[in-house]
């Protein structure tokens, strides 16, 4: 059986395979948006984020509005060159059914990324609140597209036809 083809154009994956740091926008229950910084990940259809539940303002955010974005806007974060940036904006879920072991499935994504998770991993025991974890998993419906990283330019937009 052979692999899906992926949603995201593959320049935007390269992008996400790269970024250390991807900034997540919500609505939170006042209609503002509010950003946080987050490591994402992704397998070409669905980008995964997670969220230790000691800072579960954003899930409630989410859970009450599931319309979220996230960019990939920092040079120091992507480090890719030339730069690019990208804004994926799409629907989110929370995942919590188990938060102790759950958010594992993510960790050979999150190893890819930043082997140093193993060295966290081992000090788990001495901060086990922040390996509390859900999973913010998003299904991008819609890119938006910077080749040269100057959002001063119109942005090349990629609607993602077919997304369930």
């Amino acid at each position: 059986m052979s692999e899906p083809t992926p949603l995201l154009p593959p320049s935007v994956i390269e992008l996400l395979d790269v970024a250390l740091v991807g900034e997540l926008t919500v609505i939170d229950g006042t209609g503002r948006p509010v950003t946080y910084p987050l490591i994402p990940l992704s397998d070409g259809n669905v980008i995964y984020l997670t969220s230790s539940v000691l800072f579960s303002r954003k899930l409630r955010h989410i859970k009450a509005n599931p319309k979220v974005c996230l960019s990939l806007t920092d040079p120091v974060a992507v480090a890719v060159t030339p730069f690019h940036r990208a804004t994926i904006q799409g629907d989110a879920r929370v995942v919590e059914d188990d938060v102790h072991e759950g958010w594992e499935t993510l960790l050979p994504l999150w190893r890819a990324k930043e082997p140093a998770i193993d060295f966290f991993l081992k000090k788990r025991f001495g901060i086990p609140l922040f390996f509390e974890r859900s999973v913010i998993e998003i299904t991008p419906r819609r890119v938006l597209w910077w080749e040269d990283g100057r959002a001063s330019s119109p942005a090349r937009v990629y609607e993602l036809a077919g997304v369930g």
